[in-house]
């Protein structure tokens, strides 16, 4: 997902956006317990509530420039995780 010629943090709210397009009509009571805690740490990296778009840039996009170093690597982890998993 990285890099993007418009910077991280757009990568991040594509990423973002992507995995919300994909994953919002999985019905997670099918999955089992790693999956569903992967999808758990996803939505809280991904969650913008209390964030305000001031700019007109996005609220996923706002939320990708609050990341941490930490947060980023969490969330490259994650979705490559869930990645392999959807695939096996």
């Amino acid at each position: 997902m990285l890099p993007h010629p418009m910077g991280e943090a757009v990568s991040i709210a594509g990423a973002f956006h992507e995995c919300s397009l994909g994953l919002h009509k999985i019905d997670r009571s099918q999955l089992d317990s790693t999956a569903i805690e992967w999808l758990k740490k996803l939505d809280k990296l991904m969650d913008y509530s209390g964030l305000n778009d001031s700019t007109d840039k996005g609220l996923w996009q706002v939320k990708a420039e609050t990341l941490t170093v930490d947060q980023k690597s969490e969330l490259s982890h994650i979705i490559d995780e869930l990645a392999h998993w959807f695939d096996g």
